[in-house]
């Protein structure tokens, strides 16, 4: 989960520049290990095999009063999603990817919640994450719906190589792709018919980082929280200037989860033409801070 405080491709404390961006590319993998499974079996005096048993880290499987829930959502891909689970209370935690004390509560809050999401997501639809982080929500996604083909988008190096190891470890090697870079640069290498962020940015930033990614007629799902309905009222008029529709509202896992998971979706209606960056004019380089002659 990209930290809240910086958006798609700003650097959090003690984070360094991605430098030049890799489309696609993935970074160099390192094993990650599964704590909690079973250990090899061990001989005993009688020469029998006697399987030993590891103890789950904390969070590594949900709470008994929402282990139904988690099991509803995530059906036969349960055990994958556990998999996950542990990666993020273990490794996760002591890459600084996850708060320490988010592990315990990380089914309720990071992956049911995001896992709802699918129910917006049509069958087969290619999906790009933006700001991946952790695989917030896109290698949930992934884990729930093994019919989807998913981008993770993440510009930080430590991020992109938990990213990457996730995904090798899970073996969603043919369903998710890793890319190192900011959102803004990814825009002329491909498109998703969905876009997601979760805890990105606010409204107006966020669509002028996705809305370039998502085809015409695709949809932008922004996971959002209390603030959603204001962000709305606020941006409604940067997001049409940026090509998308009207922004809504829209609450999924009704009836599983309380609260059910905010998403403000925004579907592209038009192409727009992205402004030059500051000091840059169509004809290149620009002499006087930015200004263009006239004729």
């Amino acid at each position: 989960m990209t930290n809240p405080r910086y958006g798609a491709g700003d650097l959090g404390p003690g984070e360094s520049s991605p430098g030049p961006s890799s489309f696609p590319g993935r970074r160099p993998r390192r094993p990650i290990s599964f704590p909690g499974r079973t250990a090899p079996p061990s001989r005993t005096p009688s020469d029998l095999a006697v399987p030993q048993v590891v103890s789950q880290p904390e969070g590594a499987l949900p709470p008994s009063d929402f282990e139904s829930v988690a099991r509803q959502v995530f059906g036969d891909r349960f055990p994958l999603a556990a998999d996950f689970a542990r990666l993020l209370v273990t490794d996760g935690v002591v890459r600084g990817l996850i708060g320490p004390r988010e592990a315990p509560r990380i089914w309720e809050r990071h992956l049911v919640n995001c896992a709802v999401v699918s129910e917006m997501i049509p069958n087969g639809a290619s999906i790009t994450d933006v700001g991946s982080g952790a695989g917030l929500p896109g290698i949930v996604l992934a884990v729930a719906r093994p019919d989807l083909h998913i981008t993770l988008v993440e510009p930080l190096a430590r991020r992109t190589a938990f990213l990457t190891e996730a995904v090798d470890a899970l073996g969603l090697e043919s369903t998710i792709t890793v890319v190192r870079g900011r959102a803004e640069e990814a825009a002329g290498n491909f498109r998703a018919d969905i876009v997601t962020a979760r805890a990105v940015a606010p409204l107006d930033r966020l669509a002028g980082w996705c809305l370039p990614l998502t085809e015409v007629g695709g949809r932008l799902l922004a996971l959002k929280g209390a603030s959603a309905v204001d962000e709305v009222a606020e941006h409604q008029a940067v997001v049409a200037a940026l090509g998308g529709g009207s922004p809504q509202v829209r609450l999924c896992g009704t009836g599983l989860i309380d609260p059910p998971t905010t998403v403000v979706e925004i579907v592209k209606e038009r192409d727009v033409v992205p402004p030059a960056p500051p000091g840059r004019n169509a004809g290149g380089r620009s002499g006087g801070r930015g200004r263009t002659r006239r004729g």
